[in-house]
């Protein structure tokens, strides 16, 4: 199914929508009231390809220390609001580069219309959303009254929410809006996105609510995020895992490689164990994994494309023919080579030192 491009909102210097990269978001898991903590944290998630920020902020003692937050944080801030419209516009004027909240929380009209204006004067984008555990309950109760299934129902009511939540903005004259339709159940989600694609321009935020833990969030997150890419539809994105944060940026920055949204440098394969292994394969290709991560994190540029780390010399560097860089397991010893050429014969750790002094270009 093809979609109509997103319009374009920015958040800071970020471009979301209208054909800009898709960016990567996450959430601190410190208490913002703790400044130094809370920077620290975004440090460590901007090092491994953060882009944009989110911060709970819970009351006035935490909308206080946003201006040093702001002022320090390598990648724009998000406030994340519910419930007292003036936290939000707390939060507008420390500077936030945006707000997540939802207008139906707030309450009255006259608070959320204070919002539009101030977010609107403040020329800051609000991300609307909806979860399947924040829906109201009568109107997924009347769908399924109409003899809905419950996943279609589920659906049909994330994107009449999140409508219905645009429309309360819009009513104020603001249009700067982003959206999120999130479910814990993969095809739920799916489904939501797919509808209101079809009947919205907005941008939108992607992902997998409530994924769960590491091993089965990254799973659930990977099958979500990466079908709604291959779709052509998501924005900005957040993994949502029962795990720290920098682990949601990780899988993020994979999901946006694997899915071909993001050029990996370098793209690392290794095959499967088998009877003809002779190394231990496993650990070799976690210890590449580390390296490479290691390298980029400290700031070094890799100029190759692909690396391989195979198990075993009969298909090893035929099968990794096109990687510029390769290790293939022998009996004794490892091979390294290039686009399937043997360019050297070594012990397992002399080959980890020189595809180490490879990848540095010395």
């Amino acid at each position: 199914m093809t979609y109509k491009q997103r319009r374009q909102i920015t958040v800071g210097n970020i471009l979301i929508g209208g054909g800009a990269p898709v960016s990567i978001q996450s959430m601190t898991n410190t208490d913002t009231r703790d400044a130094d903590a809370t920077l620290q944290q975004i440090e460590e998630l901007f090092s491994v390809g953060c882009q944009i920020i989110r911060v709970a902020v819970p009351d006035m003692i935490a909308v206080a220390v946003l201006p040093e937050i702001i002022a320090q944080s390598p990648i724009p801030v998000l406030a994340d609001i519910h419930f007292d419209y003036r936290l939000a516009l707390g939060a507008i004027a420390a500077g936030v580069h945006g707000l997540r909240l939802n207008p139906g929380n707030i309450g009255d009209q006259t608070k959320i219309a204070k919002v539009a204006e101030c977010a609107g004067e403040a020329g800051i984008p609000i991300r609307v959303g909806a979860n399947s555990g924040s829906l109201p309950q009568d109107l997924l109760e009347s769908k399924l009254a109409n003899g809905m299934s419950h996943a279609d129902a589920l659906a049909e009511s994330l994107v009449e929410s999140v409508l219905e939540q645009c429309n309360i903005l819009e009513n104020y004259g603001f249009n700067a809006i982003k959206v999120s339709l999130k479910a814990s159940d993969v095809p739920v989600t799916l489904q939501a996105y797919r509808k209101f694609a079809q009947l919205s321009d907005y941008p939108l935020h992607i992902g997998i609510t409530e994924a769960g833990t590491l091993k089965r969030g990254t799973i659930k997150s990977a099958v979500g995020i990466g079908a709604l890419l291959l779709d052509g539809l998501g924005d900005t994105l957040r993994v949502s895992l029962t795990a720290a944060p920098i682990e949601e940026v990780k899988l993020a920055k994979t999901i946006l490689e694997c899915a071909g949204i993001r050029q990996a440098y370098p793209e690392i394969v290794s095959c499967p164990t088998c009877g003809r292994t002779e190394i231990d394969l496993i650990s070799l290709a976690e210890k590449v994994e580390g390296l490479v991560e290691q390298l980029k994190t400290d700031g070094h540029i890799i100029n190759m494309k692909k690396i391989a780390v195979m198990g075993c010399i009969v298909n090893g560097p035929g099968e990794a023919q096109d990687a510029d860089i390769g290790i293939a397991g022998g009996k004794e010893n490892v091979i390294l080579f290039r686009h399937g050429k043997k360019i050297g014969v070594y012990s397992e750790a002399e080959a980890f030192e020189e595809l180490e002094r490879l990848l540095l270009g010395t």
